[in-house]
């Protein structure tokens, strides 16, 4: 069965979440997007873990994976980890993933007395990841612990702000349980392919999302050919890095996520990696430091040149949502009524937002709205551009196709800089 997976998702309980991230919601955003499999997110806070208990059913016993209204979930959550390693402040996101839920009632237990569960659905912790990760590893050698989008700037495990160099400097003696990696909005797996450190390490994509809106949930994904619907299969495709199981990944172009380039988002200010190692990396305007995007991190840590494609690398596909092309199209708000109205006479055609996307022909695009077509298609080849994002800013499209177009943008901001 080909499973489409998103395993980092927030509850209503996670700040700056949606009220609609329940269980009703999600799964039914989740289907209308195409996925068959969601992590639940947020198993750490007491009223969301008390509401997955009473909602979920297991499909079949020991099988780690439940169901809601035909739609299939794994236990997971996020830990902000944040704690002194060689004199600097480190904070490092990572995601969890637990078979059932008598594990996650004692990884609860082990985390009750170090922090305020009830404060927040991605709790923080003063443990180190080697502490942390050992654990958890103690309570269940089933558990998986994931690096959560690995590099941005103030919360990943290679952020410009607060990370490491390697997985072997942030997880010590503990790296050999960590099997993956998650990419995150502003890198992809072609940017980590230039590290040959983290060859070993699969690299998955989810959208980390706190709304249940198709431009959010599933915008990233990993595509599993799954023998079984098992935690124990879903762990053990990621942890061998079965190209025959393990199909691909959808990730949104790198230049979309938040933090893709530098820049200054108070200054309104973007550049390449290049641009600002000229400028020492101080924001013109204000002349504080800028913040140091995913593509500027990737260039310091790799050890080769970019179009390197490891022996055994899973592979990908670049894909923007939906919701996001018919807003830039029509120039109206991502989350206006006409864009979910458009949205839902191609999720009723083609069954879900992935099938248009990845599958649906032109033609038969065209007979719904002829206007959006080329956008589908030049979308699904990669061809549409992006306005890098910045600092917190997400990127925009340029359905113009101007091949020079974030380059030009950030050049004429800073001509009167430089």
């Amino acid at each position: 069965m080909i499973v489409f997976a998103d395993l980092h998702i927030h509850s209503k309980y996670s700040r700056a979440s949606s009220e609609k991230m329940n269980i009703e919601e999600l799964s039914y955003y989740a289907k209308r997007k195409g996925l068959n499999l969601l992590g639940t997110g947020d198993f750490t806070h007491p009223l969301w873990f008390k509401e997955l208990k009473e909602n979920l059913e297991e499909i079949e016993k020991n099988s780690g994976i439940y169901k809601y209204n035909e739609m299939l979930f794994v236990l997971s959550t996020e830990i902000s980890l944040v704690y002194f390693q060689d004199k600097k402040l480190r904070k490092v996101h990572l995601l969890i993933l637990s078979p059932n839920f008598e594990i996650v009632e004692q990884i609860n237990d082990f985390l009750k007395d170090k922090t305020d569960l009830k404060s927040d659905g991605r709790p923080t912790i003063s443990l180190s990841c080697p502490e942390f990760t050992e654990k958890i590893i103690e309570i269940s050698e089933d558990n998986m612990i994931i690096p959560a989008h690995a590099w941005t700037p103030w919360f990943g495990v290679f952020g410009s702000k607060s990370g490491f160099d390697s997985i072997k400097e942030c997880f010590q003696d503990q790296e050999k349980n960590i099997y993956a990696i998650e990419t995150g909005l502003s890198s992809d797996p072609e940017m980590n392919w230039r590290l040959s450190s983290l060859d070993k390490f699969a690299l998955i994509s989810n959208s980390d999302s706190h709304s249940p809106w198709s431009s959010r949930i599933g915008r990233e994904c990993n595509v599993f050919n799954m023998e079984e619907i098992s935690y124990k299969e879903l762990k053990n495709i990621i942890k061998t890095k079965n190209v025959k199981k393990f199909l691909y990944t959808i990730e949104v172009d790198p230049a979309y996520g938040k933090y893709h380039f530098d820049g200054h988002r108070k200054c309104g200010i973007f550049l390449e990696p290049r641009e600002a190692m000229k400028m020492n990396n101080i924001c013109p305007i204000c002349k504080k430091h800028l913040t140091i995007g995913v593509l500027h991190r990737v260039e310091e840590l790799a050890d080769r040149e970019y179009g390197y494609v490891p022996e055994g690398a899973i592979p990908f596909k670049k894909i923007l949502p939906l919701a996001e092309l018919i807003a830039a199209k029509y120039k109206i708000g991502l989350f206006s009524k006409k864009v979910f109205e458009i949205e839902e006479k191609f999720v009723n055609r083609f069954g879900s937002e992935l099938a248009t996307l990845l599958k649906a022909e032109k033609e038969e695009i065209e007979k719904i709205d002829e206007n959006l077509a080329e956008i589908i298609i030049k979308n699904r080849e990669g061809k549409i551009k992006i306005k890098p994002g910045y600092d917190g800013v997400y990127g925009s499209l340029d359905l113009n196709g101007n091949d020079d177009f974030a380059r030009n943008e950030s050049k004429n901001d800073l001509k009167r800089f430089l």
